[in-house]
């Protein structure tokens, strides 16, 4: 008997085609917007250092999981596998950008005294040795997936993602679309009307094109109408970007000494790689559900694969299984759609023309995608959370908020205040200040301890609860959470001026005496038989037996 042929491409690859390439485009033009915008960090070495190698990690992931899904249609005998779709992580790209990369940058100028391209390498070699970390971690954990999984609760890993999704992927984006709100309106209701509302443009137009066809079409009307320049201000010559040769720099290898430098970046750069881990699991296994068994340990293994890739490349933002394989396979796509997106990715970093890209698309066409994008991550967050674990979740949102405020006070009083001086503020408020700046340094950390200690009380899981609780207590002492510096770098605690040091005590000190408690709880709870180790609220019952 013949097998039947697998049909490795269709149309629906064209719809799934520009739905993951844009998704990546959306990443890169944010990743070298930001960097200037909010750090003035030079554009032209972005495209030519840091892009290609980026590229190279979306090249390699995309076109292994193209393969993967000829074996798999090979194996099963399926007519109709999608592949999985790989790009860059959206959450990593705001973390390496806003926490990783333009810190490093600014503390190069503002504390080594580096000028600016020096400056830009020192960050540079930060986030290739952030990223190659990174890999490493995950080839670690492709061993033992199924391990952290059970390990923490998944209101704690979905609520840290919820967190960063909600507050900085949707928040800052959107921001973005309304410097420009006649553009940036129309192509976020393009967004919404056709990948949320499941409304289709005529001829079946892909939402992402969609957005970027009606946006770019009404910008550059405007922009004719009015007389202005269609590009506006643009920070560097596209034509700059062309066949990059820079990146091969980091072959030399000069990166490694900046190892020691990227230690205090850790606490922000392995959250990221564990959430995508969690979130690789979770794209299997909604793959699985679509009808697609991959493998679970190959799945992180490439995206492992492809993150070391970019990193020795020069790279520095991780590539992560997207969430959308079961929207791709809707839309009728199998493997050809991952096929054209890492061919497409890839060459735009390592011939340049991303760089045009980056002129000549309106940016407000592009970012609703990831205004798109954080709100599916938190729907998701909550739709795969148990509902009794939601306030868990919600929970895992403050520090982010925190994070959020930081950022403004941090730009606002570097605006305000001149070089060489110290802000003068109202002791009250300059509290209040420190506060927010504690709580939000390390929020990632701080968000998936704190939803994971939620979710465990509501589980009545004393025990659980009060070992995070000395988790956290024991991050904070080191910095890893809860930091009182600015810029959030880890510490030995001894080493701390003495109000610094009198901060993290109170609060190392708050979550062990939360640890002593719900321990003392929990035997007190057992001693008069209130509480048992499988005793569950009516609620977790009810949901068990559903």
């Amino acid at each position: 008997m013949t097998r039947p042929t697998y049909r490795w491409a269709a149309p629906g690859d064209v719809n799934a085609f520009f739905g993951l390439m844009l998704d990546n485009v959306a990443d890169l033009l944010m990743t070298v917007g930001l960097l200037h915008a909010v750090y003035e960090f030079p554009t032209r070495f972005a495209l030519r250092h840091m892009v290609p190698g980026t590229a190279i990690g979306v090249l390699v992931g995309d076109l292994l999981f193209f393969f993967m899904a000829l074996r798999l249609a090979r194996k099963a005998g399926a007519t109709q596998i999608t592949a999985m779709p790989l790009g860059l992580d959206t959450p990593s790209t705001f973390g390496m950008v806003l926490f990783v990369l333009g810190p490093a940058f600014v503390h190069a100028r503002t504390k080594l005294g580096l000028d600016e391209l020096a400056a830009a390498e020192h960050a540079w070699h930060i986030g290739i040795c952030s990223l190659f970390i990174s890999g490493l971690f995950k080839f670690g954990c492709a061993f033992g997936a199924s391990w952290i999984r059970r390990l923490l609760p998944r209101a704690g890993l979905l609520g840290s993602l919820a967190a960063i999704a909600l507050v900085l992927i949707s928040f800052l984006p959107l921001l973005e679309v309304l410097h420009v709100p006649i553009v940036g309106l129309v192509s976020l209701v393009v967004i919404l009307t056709t990948l949320v509302a499941r409304v289709h443009l005529p001829l079946r137009i892909p939402g992402a094109l969609g957005a970027l066809l009606i946006g770019g079409a009404t910008h550059y009307l405007l922009a004719w109408v009015s007389g202005t320049p269609a590009t506006g201000t643009i920070e560097v010559d596209p034509s700059a970007g062309l066949l990059p040769t820079e990146w091969l720099g980091a072959f030399g290898f000069q990166w490694i000494g900046a190892f020691r430098d990227t230690l205090p970046y850790l606490p922000i750069v392995i959250p990221f790689a564990l959430a995508t881990v969690v979130g690789g699991i979770d794209c299997t296994e909604s793959a699985a559900a679509a009808g697609d068994e991959f493998d679970t340990r190959q799945v992180i293994g490439v995206e492992a694969l492809a993150t070391l890739a970019a990193a020795l490349c020069g790279g520095v933002i991780q590539t992560t299984p997207y969430i959308g394989h079961p929207a791709y396979k809707a839309m009728g796509g199998r493997a050809a759609y991952t096929l054209a997106t890492a061919l497409f990715i890839g060459s735009a970093g390592l011939i340049g023309f991303f760089g045009f890209l980056y002129v000549v698309i309106p940016k407000a066409t592009v970012f609703p995608i990831l205004v798109f994008v954080g709100l599916e991550i938190t729907a998701q967050s909550f739709h795969s959370t148990p509902r009794r674990h939601y306030a868990a979740v919600a929970l895992a949102c403050v520090p982010a908020l925190a994070s959020l405020a930081l950022l403004y006070i941090d730009k606002m009083q570097g605006a305000l205040v001149p070089p060489g001086t110290t802000a003068v503020l109202p002791p009250a408020l300059q509290a209040e200040i420190e506060t927010v700046r504690v709580m939000a340094n390390g929020f990632v950390v701080t968000s998936l301890l704190w939803a994971a200690l939620l979710a465990s009380l509501i589980d009545r899981r004393l025990i659980r609860a009060a070992i995070f609780s000395a988790i956290a207590g024991f991050c904070t002492l080191f910095g890893i959470i809860h930091s009182p510096l600015t810029g959030n770098p880890v510490f030995l605690p001894w080493n701390l001026s003495e109000s610094n040091f009198h901060i993290t005590l109170s609060f190392a000190g708050g979550y062990l005496a939360v640890a002593v408690l719900l321990f003392a709880w929990h035997f007190a709870a057992r001693a008069t038989h209130s509480l048992t180790e499988a005793e569950t609220s009516p609620e977790i019952e009810s949901e068990t037996s559903a």
